[in-house]
């Protein structure tokens, strides 16, 4: 609901962008959407060793349950089976060498957060809100997880913070600051504001990111500072 799929999509394709070597892996089991928002369909081939080789678009390799099921098929699993899935996505895909593997979680605090922070080791999470105080409690969750399982915090993103009007008008309909303000709470880095643009959204539908579409333009160069400040922190 907040966007981080989106956020997670352009972050990927921005350090890819910087020279970094990515992997993208979507850890949302029951929602999986990093298929359709990295315009890839084609399902992973296996290597000599019975590893998945994953797809690549965009310079980014990738790894989604999206990949490994038809269609709209749900997926109605327990936790357990979430678990196994998520250990497998790590120890049974031939990453090859990468400097980052960008984790796309789904809401929450559940199995599949859990599982991803058992079983390797995190530089650290990239927390994504809104600016509206129905997010940032949430928001105020998560980073309470993290700091149990000793991740450390990289920064908050606020996304949709505002949109211009034709006339040059900011809008903030989402609340004003939220974001930065919880960040300073917190005590963690502000990555920054993602306004709402047409561009990033019709880029998710077309499998095309706006970092992709034009990382020069106003709606990928949002991304592309944000993952400049992300690899500075983890240099």
């Amino acid at each position: 609901g907040v966007g981080k799929s989106t956020v997670s999509v352009n972050l990927a394709c921005a350090l890819r962008q910087l020279g970094a070597k990515v992997g993208l892996l979507d850890c949302d089991i029951y929602g999986p959407t990093i298929p359709l928002m990295m315009g890839v369909r084609q399902m992973p081939t296996l290597s000599a060793q019975d590893k998945m080789v994953p797809p690549e678009n965009h310079g980014v390799k990738l790894m989604s349950m999206g990949f490994l099921v038809e269609g709209d098929q749900p997926v109605i699993w327990r936790g357990p089976m979430i678990n196994k899935t998520i250990q497998q996505f790590f120890s049974e895909v031939e990453w090859g060498d990468l400097d980052v593997l960008v984790v796309d979680l789904p809401p929450g605090t559940g199995d599949a957060q859990l599982s991803v922070c058992q079983t390797v080791p995190l530089d650290g999470g990239v927390i994504v809100t809104t600016p509206q105080e129905a997010s940032l409690g949430v928001v105020r969750k998560g980073i309470g997880m993290f700091q149990k399982v000793n991740v450390p915090i990289l920064g908050i993103v606020e996304n949709m913070s505002y949109f211009t009007t034709p006339g040059g008008e900011r809008v903030e309909i989402f609340g004003h600051g939220g974001g930065q303000a919880e960040a300073k709470r917190q005590q963690v880095p502000f990555l920054g504001e993602v306004p709402l643009f047409t561009e990033i959204r019709e880029g998710g539908d077309r499998g095309v990111p706006a970092v992709v579409a034009g990382a020069d333009q106003p709606a990928g160069k949002v991304f592309v500072e944000i993952a400049r400040t992300l690899r500075q922190q983890l240099a």
